[in-house]
């Protein structure tokens, strides 16, 4: 694969992958020969279940919630000791804190966790009754970690049309400033697709491209979360992550959810699960639970 190719979820995993996902990279330039719809879509809700009304109009208004509690102490305890035990064996085989990806598609418990009641109640409030679930990807900062993760836009990445996807990160560890919480560029997603800059090989950076500047359009935002709480943002909203100095890990679960419209290119539609409502294009794969967890 060329290094133009080395982009999104399958770059972020360049020190070893845990799942050999069929899903193709689309290089930058067929990215662009797309034409597709990044802009961003407003939630419309009327009446949410779980989310609140103030939920809804700050999301629409500056592109993320956070701080929602969904797993109880033991609860996020017990997605942590499965979450050990997992990083344990991909680093036996050679992989990274970066390489699990497309986890929903080989380990059952991470599945369970992309369908949860719970969080799929978050999502449907924000984008609507018909949903996908289409990735999981755990980021784990592991102590003193000098990567970071510059301001990007997840759409710009993606071969998905229209840009309506939402990520859920699922704070497996609590995420401080000091251990590299994410950090939200607050409104940026009112500003359409913007052109990054690629990064080289030699910088010190999880992904493949950054928005410079970035701080120009909008205030940072620091996520701080609790082990067991979840924040949700959408696809154009610039974000990133400074290094770990720390000596505690940092670790979530990104979740990437969309309303059963989006059209997937490059074989992303069949790792697509329908995890609300139905999909009545038939366009989504909708692969059933790994048997392996």
């Amino acid at each position: 694969m060329k290094s133009e190719s080395k982009q999104g979820e399958i770059a972020m995993a360049n020190q070893g992958v845990a799942y050999k996902t069929d899903k193709i990279m689309p290089t930058w330039a067929q990215l662009a020969e797309m034409g597709r719809d990044l802009q961003f879509y407003p939630s419309v809700t009327r009446r949410p279940k779980v989310l609140t009304q103030k939920h809804l109009t700050g999301f629409n208004r500056v592109g993320y919630i956070k701080g929602i509690p969904v797993f109880s102490e033991t609860e996020i305890g017990e997605q942590r000791q499965y979450f050990d035990a997992l990083l344990a064996s991909v680093l036996s085989e050679g992989g990274s804190s970066y390489s699990i990806i497309s986890a929903h598609m080989k380990y059952g418990k991470v599945y369970d966790i992309l369908t949860h009641p719970k969080i799929v109640a978050c999502v449907k409030d924000l984008i609507g009754e018909n949903v996908i679930g289409w990735g999981a990807h755990y980021f784990c900062k592991m102590p003193r970690d000098s990567k970071t993760v510059g301001w990007h836009q997840d759409a710009g990445y993606w071969p998905l049309t229209p840009s309506k996807t939402v990520t859920v990160w699922l704070a497996i560890d609590d995420a401080t400033i000091e251990n590299g919480a994410m950090r939200f560029i607050s409104g940026s997603h009112h500003l359409g697709h913007l052109t990054p800059r690629h990064t080289t090989p030699g910088e010190d950076s999880v992904l493949g491209q950054v928005v410079e500047d970035a701080e120009q359009y909008g205030e940072p935002v620091d996520v701080e979360l609790k082990a067991g709480e979840i924040s949700i943002h959408t696809d154009l909203l610039l974000h990133g992550s400074n290094a770990n100095p720390s000596p505690k890990r940092r670790c979530g679960l990104t979740l990437r959810y969309c309303t059963t419209d989006v059209q997937a290119s490059f074989r992303w539609d069949k790792e697509g699960v329908v995890v609300s409502g139905e999909d009545r294009s038939g366009h989504w794969g909708n692969p059933p639970r790994p048997t392996a967890d």
